[in-house]
This record gives C-alpha cells, structure tokens and sequence, in this order.
C-alpha cells in the first residue's frame, strides 16, 4: 500500500492542471499572456476529457526509479478517475472532495478527503473548478522547450511561499502540445529531491463521457481504510 500512497499523492498533485477553469492561468508578465491564453482558453472549452498517461518516478538516493502507465478520465466539475494499468491494477476516483484508492488485488480501498491529502492546494482548486495559479505560483516561459518533431512550448511554475510553511514542491514543468495546446508532460521537482513526471497521449476531449464511468462502489467484502 505505501507505492499506491506514493503515486495517489503524486497523482493529486499532477492532475488538478488537467482541467483549469476560466481564467486560471493569467499571468502577469506580458510575454507570457499569448501562451496562457490559449491553455486556458482551450481548457475552459473542455467539459469532459480522456486520455493514456505514462508516470516515471525518481526518489532521492535511488540510482533508478519506477514507471507505471494507465489511463486517466476527467468530467466537470471534480469527477476524476485515474486508472493504473502497468505494472499493477491500482485505481483512484476523486468526487468532489472524497477520494478512494482501490488495488483489487488486495481487496482494500484507502478513503480520504481531497482537501488534507493533495499537498498542492493551487491544483487542487483547479480540480474543484476554482482558484488562480497566479496567486499560487510564479509563471515563467521555459528555457528548454522540448523538440521532439517540433518544439513543444513550456512553461515553468515556481511556487510562491504561503505563511509559514514552506513549500513542498520546488518547480512545476508544463509541457505543452504545439497544436492543440493541451498539456503533453507535468514534470514535479520537489524540494525533497524527487523527480516526477507524467505524460499523456492519445487525448479525448468533450466525448460526453458518462459521469457513471467515473463513480465508484465498493465492492463486497473489500475492506475500506479511512485516513486521519
């Protein structure tokens, strides 16, 4: 259970920047508002979207890290299911406020609320509908767009401090697709060292996806663990 927590939390970091609401990314710098503008104007057209995910993770002190891949659905407003598919069957639904973690594989469901687990509240509000990375982060062009068949445009966001704690995550890398300007890649550099990063293909975008085939019911004697 503690790799499903691992990658649950890494997951509820990541996956709020999938479905920002009207607005969310306006940026202060002048240069930059062209760029946002189309991210935020293609997200706010979108109502429901799909798509295949590939996740590498690195931890501080380990030579070599993990990688898992599966398939993400999203619906507006906060329904969520993410599923992994490679190396293991694990699944993560979000509604509204509640999450469940569920690996059939070991008949167990870890159940929580949103609010306490995601320890980046700024995506968190996007996932909700809500909020401004603005006031979250300060959002940079990237120096190293990416070229692969063509240069992928970026963006870097560093997160501003929040009262007296300091922030867990160091940098934010959102790699964008040149053409349509949904996110392709979500890198996290922690402050801890570790490097996450996931990257989506073959994406679906306003499908009229059944909010049925994101809800979740616990099956028969599956054992449900309530986080403090």
């Amino acid at each position: 259970m503690p790799l499903l927590l691992q990658r649950g939390l890494v997951f509820l970091i990541i996956v709020g920047f999938l479905m920002p609401a009207s607005g969310t990314l306006a940026a202060s710098v002048s240069a930059l508002e062209d760029l946002v503008g189309k991210v935020d104007a293609r997200y706010a057209q979108t109502q429901d979207l799909q798509a295949d995910f590939i996740q590498e993770t690195i931890l501080e002190g380990f030579t070599t890290g993990f990688t898992s891949s599966g398939r993400l659905y999203l619906k507006k407003p906060g329904l969520l299911r993410w599923d992994y598919l490679q190396p293991s069957e694990e699944q993560i639904y979000v509604n509204g406020d509640q999450v469940m973690m569920y690996v059939p594989e070991h008949q167990q469901v870890v159940k929580g609320a949103l609010t306490q687990m995601a320890a980046s509240k700024g995506p968190l509000a996007l996932l909700q509908g809500a909020g401004n990375l603005s006031q979250q982060f300060t959002i940079l062009e990237s120096e190293d767009g990416s070229k692969e068949g063509g240069k992928f445009p970026s963006l870097t966001l560093v997160p501003k401090p929040v009262g007296q704690t300091p922030p867990t995550i160091k940098k934010i890398v959102l790699k964008l697709f040149p053409d349509t300007y949904f996110i392709h890649g979500i890198t996290l550099f922690e402050v801890s060292g570790n490097i996450s990063r996931v990257t989506f293909d073959h994406i679906q975008a306003n499908t009229g996806l059944s909010s049925s085939q994101l809800t979740f019911e616990v099956p028969p004697d599956v054992v449900v663990v309530e986080l403090p």
